[in-house]
């Protein structure tokens, strides 16, 4: 059985959109660079990367369905910074896109009564849960400590210790 355009066409799309959040997150990790905040820059690094992994599960899913991805340009982040909390708040905000996205893709695949790509979209669906909860935690803490030296320097201290896991595949 061949995999439902419709399904094919709405994950093409959220490959897209996960690429579009690792160019995002280079920009948000660029401008902490520049502010002298290497763990908020290396936070956001490693989010670059997991986001690639996503595109690429995705891609990979695909492909063992017998589909062919076109990838597509990726827009520019238009975005810029007066201080270190929007881009967390910005993090924030782009996370609930991504998981209106995957609900998105999910409701397709509910559509056609395709099970495995359901099965699938639930390991997006924890991940969202999980990006969430970690971009409010960065807000919570930047707003309770950040605007102390000491405070900032220690978060970002804690945000230089995070550390890459590759993805391995996706649990089906």
């Amino acid at each position: 059985m061949s995999m439902n355009e419709k399904v094919a066409q709405a994950l093409e799309k959220q490959i897209n959109e996960e690429l579009y959040s690792s160019y995002l997150y280079i920009t948000f990790a660029d401008y902490y660079e520049e502010r002298g905040l290497k763990g908020f820059a290396n936070w956001y690094m490693i989010q670059v990367k997991e986001e690639l992994d996503h595109a690429m599960a995705i891609r990979r899913y695909l492909l063992d369905n017998d589909y062919v991805p076109t990838m597509e340009a990726i827009a520019k982040p238009n975005l810029s910074f007066s201080d270190d909390l929007e881009p967390l708040k910005a993090g924030l905000e782009h996370e609930r896109h991504i998981t209106d996205c995957i609900h998105a893709c999910y409701e397709v695949a509910r559509e056609a009564k395709d099970i495995r790509t359901m099965r699938m979209l639930d390991w997006f669906v924890e991940e969202q849960g999980e990006e969430e909860a970690n971009a409010r935690d960065m807000i919570t803490n930047m707003e309770l400590f950040g605007s102390d030296p000491k405070g900032l320097y220690g978060l970002d201290r804690e945000y230089l210790e995070r550390t890459y896991t590759q993805m391995t595949a996706l649990p089906l």
